[in-house]
Order: C-alpha cells, then structure tokens, then sequence
C-alpha cells in the first residue's frame, strides 16, 4: 500500500508540474507536454470525434490550436467548453486559441461519471438558448459529456424524441453504458419512463423531481459497471 502510495503521490507532482499557466516560455513548454501527453491531445490530433448534431450545432473532442483554426475557417462561431473553466493548462490554451480567433468561449461544467446536479444540466439548457450559432459542443474525448449534452440538446431545443437523442450516447462516439458513464444512459431511462407516465418535458422533469444523489445512489445499487 506505501508503494502504491507513494506512486501516486509521485504521478500527482509531475502532473502539478506541467500543469501550469501560459506566463513565461517555461511555463509555455510545460504547459505544451502536460496538453500533449498528460490531457492526451496527442491522440487528439488525428482523433476529432467530430460529427453534427443538428443545423449549426456540432460536438467534439478538445479541439488543439490547429483545430480551432480549422473550425473557424469552416464558419464557427461559437465554443461551448464543457469542461468548466479554471487554471489547467488546457483550458488556458483553449481561452488563448478562443481569443485570437475571435471564437466565442462559454464554460460550463459537466459531469461524466456520475449523475450532474440539477443546477449543471440547468446551465447547460440555458447556454444552449443563448449561445450564437454554429457552435461546436466539446468535453475531453468528446464522447460521453458531449454525448449526454447533445441528447439534452435534442430533446429540449430541436424536440427530438428520447429514441433519437439516445444515438448520441452510443460505441460510435466511444461511449459504453456498462462503464460508469454509462449513468448518462441511466437518467435518459429515468426521464423516458417518467414522461411515459406524465408527459412531462425533460426541463421540467429536471427542474422539478430529478434529485442527482438519489439518481447516483441507485445506479451504483442496481448497475453493473466495470470501470
């Protein structure tokens, strides 16, 4: 156990140091590796997970510079992080490409291995309404916060039935429901049998009776998950 500590420990301080700001050339080429090797963009430089979700609205992987390049030469206009906004040196390369390019930049928080508070899912409705289109949606891998957005997205923007919405959470994107992201799927079914019985939309379903511990306490109880 004091070995597997200690290893820990130590892959957590190398983190830490790469993990840095953009202040100095330093702290640039730091910031460089941790993006490359640790936030593995360098699978994402060939690896896009990008698709259409509906007119004007798109989801993806973390885009690197090139490729937020490459979306606003194709006419986006928008970015909606679902990442959250803070000081990893991701997100400060994503607000720096964002800024040069004259993309707009929105920050949500969003959760992919378990249940979202009311209040996170929420925001992310609201962004939807305000957000200048084309945008493109993004998480880490693009497969399964971007996958459950844009399910959210279908539902209560474009009033797309669960059976569609559901397509965004599936092995195309590289999202598996026996994982523990597989809870994503688990509140699309919560919802589905409760509009069943109500009609009630998935806003105010939200809004009204979704309860994220009680929804996350019952999946861990009842599903099956591997990793």
């Amino acid at each position: 156990m004091k070995l597997i500590k200690r290893i820990s420990d130590w892959e957590r301080g190398l983190r830490a140091y790469y993990n840095t700001d953009l202040s100095t050339p330093e702290n640039r080429r730091r910031a460089h590796i941790y993006n490359l090797w640790f936030d593995h963009a360098v699978l994402r430089k060939v690896w896009t997970n990008f698709f259409p979700v509906a007119p004007g609205v798109y989801r993806s992987n973390q885009p690197t510079h090139e490729r937020f390049v490459k979306l606003k030469a194709m006419g986006i206009k928008s970015i909606l992080n679902l990442r959250g906004a803070g000081g990893a040196a991701h997100y400060l390369v994503e607000e720096e490409s964002c800024r040069e390019l004259g993309l707009k930049l929105v920050n949500v928080t969003f959760h992919a291995r378990h249940a979202a508070p009311r209040e996170d899912i929420l925001k992310v409705i609201d962004a939807f309404r305000t957000i200048e289109k084309p945008f493109v949606m993004h998480c880490k891998s693009g497969a399964d916060r971007a996958g459950f957005a844009s399910a959210i997205y279908l539902i209560v923007i474009e009033g797309r039935p669960i059976s569609e919405a559901r397509k965004m959470l599936t092995a195309k994107y590289i999202h598996f429901r026996w994982t523990k992201t597989g809870v994503l799927d688990y509140i699309l079914d919560l919802y589905e049998a409760r509009q069943a019985e109500t009609g009630i939309s998935f806003e105010e379903w939200v809004r009204t009776e979704y309860e994220f511990k009680d929804v996350q306490k019952t999946f861990n109880e009842t599903k099956r998950t591997f990793f």
